[in-house]
Parts: structure tokens; C-alpha cells; sequence
């Protein structure tokens, strides 16, 4: 018998697992009122879970890209950091860089793959590993959760601006550097645009907005994208949005239609290919306008 799908407050309980506000134990208890329809609680657990062996996109030694995993230091005494840096094969002009921010989780396989799809779509892309200070993402995004929630996110925000500065000093960059982030990284996405003023762009996917006493210091122009089912993260849009049109600073906001919190990462059943695919391409067309010129 075909299972049918896990219905939104399936969806909706995930999302408050991964985003730390219920422990693992509460999650699995509250998963079994939905073990309905053929699932039981293991297969809805490994349903929900990202499968990042089978989403993998790019591998390691991809002849189509050069890439490495560089270090600088961290301005917060968390001492090297360490990121993924690639950028297309065979490219000897100086390119316009882009940092590529992890989600609460650190630098997971998806990541490893959105800073490698852009660099074919013509950037140099450096993404950061906020848990460098412990070994580096920990290959579960449970674990990473947990060692992300150690550390401080304003040290994690100036470690990923340091990040930023290391990219836009780079030989093969030309010095025009932007930024994406998904969910905690469109936070710090967010944050960049108010602490980096000579940031050239910034596109925060379904994250935290910055305080609206904060928006004067923006001069960057944002790309915003938010999922319409993300209601816990939309609530923070309409003050900022508010805050960005009193202050006149250029702004553009995407809502995709029936979407979940983490549509475009392409590893979990939130994975909305349709939305994700044009997200996608307005981020890369708005980076090309703003650091190519």
C-alpha cells in the first residue's frame, strides 16, 4: 500500500525539532500521533531526516571545479576557522565572490554543494564552518545543532564576517563580494548587511530578520525569500519590511506559494524543486547586477 504524505503539522513539528525548540525525545513522542497511514515513527523519523548520500550533487574531485578548504583566523579568540573555497575550473579572471552561510547546523553536504553550484554559475564562493573550533561539521546535523548552540552567535557573525574579508582580499577576486544564508545563516546574511557597509549584496532565505533600530546602517540591497507555510520565521517580515521602506533601502521580497521553512535545501522532503530552482535563479541574476558591474 502507498503511504500517504505526512500532512503540514508533521512538517510543522520537524521544524521545531531542528530549530532546537523541542529535545529529540519530545520530537519522537510527538511523532507517533502521526504513525498513521502505513508510516511508523522510524520511517517518518527517517523520512523527515536529510539523506545527504543520495542528494549529493558534486563530488569531491569534480573536474568541472577548483576547490580547497582554506583557513583564516577568527577576530573572536575561537582561533582558525576553516571554509570551503571553489570557484570554476580553467577561470583565470579575478571573479565577484560570494559567501555561502550554513544553516544552525554547520558546513553539512548541501552547503558544500550550494557554494559549488555557485561557483559555476560564475562566482568565487567561500562557506564558512562555524564549527570549526570542534573539528568541523560532525557528519549528523544533530550533533551539529548541538555544538552550534555552544558557541555565540554574535562570535559566529564576526567569524563569518571575517570569512567575508578573507574572500573579498582573495587573488582571484575581484573585490565585489555578496552574501547568501539559509535559515540561521540568513540571520547572519542579514546582520552582514548592517555590519559590512561596503557589502555589495544580500540574500537571506527564510531567516531572521535584523532589529529595525539597526536597518539605517544597510547599504547593501537585499534579495529576501520566504516560504509561505514558514509562518514562524514571517511573523519578523512585515516590521522589517516596514523598517527598510521608512528608510528607503533597496529591497526585493519573494514568497513561494505552499512552501516549507528549508524549501531549498534539496537533501530533506521539504525540498520544493520548483521553488527552489526559481530561487535559485533570481539570487544568481541578482548577484551578477550587483557584483559584476
Amino acid at each position: 500500500m502507498e503511504k500517504k504524505k505526512p500532512n503540514q503539522e508533521v512538517f510543522s513539528l520537524y521544524d521545531d525539532y531542528c530549530h532546537n525548540r523541542i529535545e529529540r525525545r519530545d520530537f519522537v513522542k510527538k511523532l507517533s500521533a502521526f504513525a498513521v497511514g502505513g508510516w511508523t515513527v522510524s520511517e517518518l523519523m527517517s523520512y523527515l531526516l536529510p539523506n545527504y548520500a543520495a542528494a549529493k550533487r558534486f563530488e569531491k574531485n569534480d573536474s568541472r571545479l577548483k576547490s580547497e578548504f582554506l583557513e583564516y583566523n577568527s577576530p573572536k579568540g575561537a582561533g582558525k576557522m576553516r571554509g570551503l573555497l571553489s570557484r570554476a575550473a580553467g577561470s583565470s579572471e579575478k571573479l565577484p565572490g560570494i559567501i555561502v552561510i550554513h544553516e544552525n547546523r554547520g558546513l553539512n553536504p548541501y552547503v558544500e554543494d550550494t557554494a559549488h553550484q555557485a561557483a559555476l554559475d560564475g562566482f568565487i564562493a567561500f562557506a564558512p564552518d562555524a564549527l570549526t573550533p570542534f573539528g568541523g561539521y560532525p557528519g549528523t546535523d544533530d550533533e551539529g545543532r548541538t555544538l552550534q548552540a555552544q558557541r555565540n552567535r554574535d562570535e559566529i557573525l564576526e567569524d563569518f564576517i571575517a570569512g567575508y574579508e578573507m574572500l573579498k582580499t582573495h587573488p582571484e577576486c575581484n573585490g565585489n563580494v555578496g552574501v547568501v544564508g539559509f535559515c540561521f545563516g540568513a540571520w547572519v546574511s542579514n546582520m552582514m548587511a548592517v555590519k559590512v557597509p561596503d557589502l555589495k549584496a544580500a540574500v537571506p532565505f527564510y531567516g531572521g530578520q535584523a532589529p529595525s533600530e539597526m536597518v539605517p546602517s544597510i547599504q547593501a540591497p537585499l534579495q529576501l525569500h520566504f516560504a509561505e507555510l514558514d509562518t514562524r520565521v514571517n511573523e519578523g517580515w512585515p516590521a522589517y519590511e516596514a523598517a527598510l521602506k521608512e528608510h528607503n533601502k533597496s529591497h526585493e521580497v519573494y514568497f513561494y506559494p505552499a512552501a516549507n521553512h528549508g524549501f531549498h535545501n534539496h537533501s530533506t522532503p521539504r525540498y520544493d524543486k520548483e521553488a527552489a530552482e526559481l530561487a535559485w535563479s533570481r539570487t544568481i541574476e541578482f548577484f551578477q547586477k550587483h557584483l559584476k558591474a
